[in-house]
């Protein structure tokens, strides 16, 4: 059976890779555009920030105060601007390029620190992170189903967003000792003041033009609040949900054991994305992600023994 921790980071990734899904499609229906991205991320944080203080109030927890107060903020920062940039690169295509870029750095990033701060976890698990690693690039960087040229810009915004997310995993887990719930609120706090932020900039350097939207498209669009389509509404939500559950279990997964265990297998999270992409598109995994999944079970059983 499997670690309490192991299996709380394995079910984040399963929801954190549908919802980066969810929130990749958000983005293309908004246009794909930093601005049309933020308020997705807006739509989805707001969502999910009046759920958790509603529960958090309801259940009476104490409010957190001090280092996991600020933990949480940063944390939520650093999750804004990373979900943008990573969102905007799922929203051009390729979207299996940059989810593995971002898996991997992900990863890595919590990883290393955990060992710094814990020390070495083992001749064996160290190995199955290195099979993880690999299993991650194996099932996420596959064919391009849409058949779209990777840039060196959407490259970049990926390893920008995959060196912000490892160090949003870290400050998750120094936020994660207050708690949960009052936790991830903190965590929303950080990412609303910071995308609210970058909307604003970005009102304020570019005069405001209405976000490309598809043909097909254009009768929502003027229907959806005004600012966003009304399909992108409901995955911007379908987002707030995975996406919070995702976290919720991540924070418990740190909790519960080694800060380089939860990373590593919650960085599973394109298999989710990649097979939720060719599930959509009619194609099924490629033998190279078929292997890969394979490859990613055999590291999951090498980091929990």
């Amino acid at each position: 059976m499997l670690p309490a921790n192991a299996l709380l980071a394995l079910s984040a990734a399963v929801l954190w890779g549908g919802g980066d899904f969810s929130g990749g499609m958000a983005s293309k229906q908004a246009g794909g555009a930093v601005p049309g991205t933020l308020r997705v991320l807006l739509t989805s944080h707001s969502a999910s920030f009046c759920v958790l203080v509603a529960l958090a109030s309801l259940r009476r927890y104490p409010f957190p105060h001090g280092a996991p107060l600020y933990w949480g903020i940063a944390a939520g920062v650093m999750a804004g601007l990373s979900l943008t940039g990573f969102y905007i690169a799922l929203s051009r295509g390729a979207m299996g390029v940059s989810a593995a870029i971002s898996g991997l750095l992900a990863a890595a990033i919590p990883a290393a620190i955990s060992i710094s701060q814990e020390g070495w976890p083992g001749r064996l698990r160290i190995a199955g992170f290195l099979i993880a690693g690999a299993s991650i690039w194996m099932i996420a960087a596959g064919d391009n189903p849409e058949a779209k040229p990777v840039s060196t810009g959407t490259t970049w915004l990926a390893i920008l967003a995959g060196a912000g997310f490892g160090l949003y995993f870290t400050a998750l887990k120094f936020a994660g000792v207050a708690g949960v719930l009052w936790s991830m609120a903190a965590v929303r706090i950080g990412s609303l003041s910071a995308c609210s932020l970058l909307l604003l900039i970005t009102f304020l350097v570019k005069k405001p033009t209405p976000d490309p939207v598809p043909p097909q498209l254009s009768a929502d669009h003027k229907n959806a609040f005004q600012w966003l389509p009304r399909l992108a509404v409901l995955w911007a939500l379908s987002t707030a949900l995975l996406d919070t559950s995702g976290n919720l279990l991540y924070i418990a997964s740190t909790r519960a054991g080694r800060l380089d265990v939860a990373a590593v297998l919650a960085s599973l999270y394109p298999a989710s994305t990649i097979l939720l992409a060719a599930w959509t598109l009619h194609e099924s995994p490629t033998r190279r992600q078929t292997i890969g999944m394979l490859v990613a079970a055999v590291a999951v059983i090498m980091i929990t023994l």
